[in-house]
């Protein structure tokens, strides 16, 4: 029974120092999350109309809200893009897109390096962000999530592992875990969500622009900058959900 446990924990210890920036990253939103309102589990913020009310509050004060990003309303507007990569509206919102950059962040960091891989994923979550508000600069609806970044370390997955092979789980196929190229799960990932853009309106709801810009973004990064080395072409197992980062 012990040494099972063990075994288990050095695997444990093995993977976060293998992608320490990633794991931090998972835990930094989740620490988050689980001490903001949307959670449910801290009493500080109330409950029932006092937890809305907080809720709605703390989005606005840590996401991007377009209007008073680029219509200079309030304070400390320019940093919203940052600290709401950190921000998650919902349970679901939150495990879909650890999952994710669980699954895509390891082996990336890894070819990145860790500051490297660091500066990447903020920058890029930054960017991803500022476009979408760009687009919708009259918009008061907040803005929260790690999607644009979680997007960006996709596309760059993408460019680096083309030959990379991923288990994914579909719904409609009874959730069967089928083995696929990377390049076919992240493109079809992208194919959606430009497909998603095209009908999604101004209002609240999921950001695909963000999406779309950030794997962009992260594609073109990855293609610049390693474009002159030998891609990696080691096989990585990953298990992807319906979740949408």
């Amino acid at each position: 029974m012990l040494l099972p446990m063990i075994v288990r924990w050095r695997a444990v210890c093995e993977a976060v120092r293998g992608a320490p920036v990633t794991y931090a990253l998972i835990t930094a939103c989740c620490a988050v999350f689980l001490l903001g309102p949307a959670s449910g589990m801290n009493p500080a913020y109330g409950s029932g109309d006092a937890l809305v009310e907080s809720g709605t509050a703390h989005f606005r004060r840590w996401g991007v809200v377009p209007a008073e990003l680029f219509g200079g309303r309030g304070d400390g507007e320019p940093l919203t893009p940052l600290t709401a990569l950190f921000v998650h509206g919902s349970w679901l919102h939150l495990l879909g897109n650890m999952l994710f950059l669980f699954v895509f962040g390891a082996m990336t960091e890894e070819r990145m390096g860790r500051a490297g891989f660091w500066l990447f994923y903020l920058c890029t979550g930054y960017l991803s962000l500022v476009a979408y508000a760009a687009a919708n600069a009259s918009s008061d609806h907040t803005l929260v999530g790690a999607s644009g970044a979680i997007s960006a370390v996709l596309g760059a997955f993408l460019c680096l592992f083309p030959r990379a092979r991923v288990t994914s789980l579909f719904p409609f196929l009874l959730f069967l875990p089928l083995r696929f190229p990377a390049w076919m799960v992240l493109l079809f990932w992208f194919a959606l969500q430009w497909l998603a853009a095209h009908r999604a309106g101004s209002g609240p709801g999921v950001a695909y622009l963000a999406h779309l810009a950030g794997f962009s973004m992260g594609f073109l990064y990855a293609w610049v900058r390693y474009r002159r080395t030998t891609r990696v072409r080691r096989p990585a197992t990953a298990t992807e959900g319906d979740s949408q980062p």
